[in-house]
């Protein structure tokens, strides 16, 4: 696997490129871009998408709600947009609270899951983040996600009926 980092400095936004070897021999691209506050209808109707299928499950899904609540907490500055091939595909936002980062709205058009390339997103925010900051996040029950993030090193922090809190601490040493 091969990982190549840039930073444009000059607009104080960090760029990402990772190139990785496909099972097929084929390269993978993806690239970040900066959220703007216009993305916000896209953004909200992906999560409606993407989160139905285990909202239904937990008897949660409000086709008003699911939408309301993304864009009540979205904040472009903590929001990246993950490009592939040229197109906006998912995101994910990274919100500094005290010591910890919160992992929040990670969405991945479902054309493009099972790709790895959500995988790729989440280990390039752990290795680019303050190396001891704690990661925090929540994943709902029963969602194939959280897989993702046990592979990660996050651990259950607490749960309930419908939440699974998880943690990524500090290395220890």
């Amino acid at each position: 696997m091969s990982v190549r980092l840039s930073a444009d400095v000059s607009r104080e936004t960090l760029v990402c490129t990772v190139l990785l070897i496909a099972k097929d021999g084929g390269s993978m691209d993806w690239t970040y871009r900066p959220s703007l506050s216009t993305d916000a209808g896209w953004m909200a109707e992906l999560r409606a998408h993407v989160m139905r299928p285990d909202l239904e499950r937990l008897g949660r899904y409000d086709d008003r709600r699911v939408r309301e609540r993304f864009l009540s907490s979205f904040e472009p500055r903590h929001t990246r947009v993950i490009v592939h091939h040229g197109r906006d595909v998912g995101l994910v936002a990274v919100r500094p609270e005290g010591e910890a980062r919160w992992i929040e709205h990670f969405y991945l058009d479902s054309t493009e899951q099972g790709r790895g390339i959500g995988g790729q997103v989440l280990a390039e925010i752990l290795s680019t983040t303050d190396e001891h900051a704690i990661h925090r996040l929540n994943v709902l029950q029963g969602s194939p996600a959280r897989r993702l993030y046990e592979r990660h090193g996050f651990v259950v922090d607490q749960e309930d009926a419908v939440d699974v809190f998880m943690v990524r601490r500090r290395p220890v040493g």
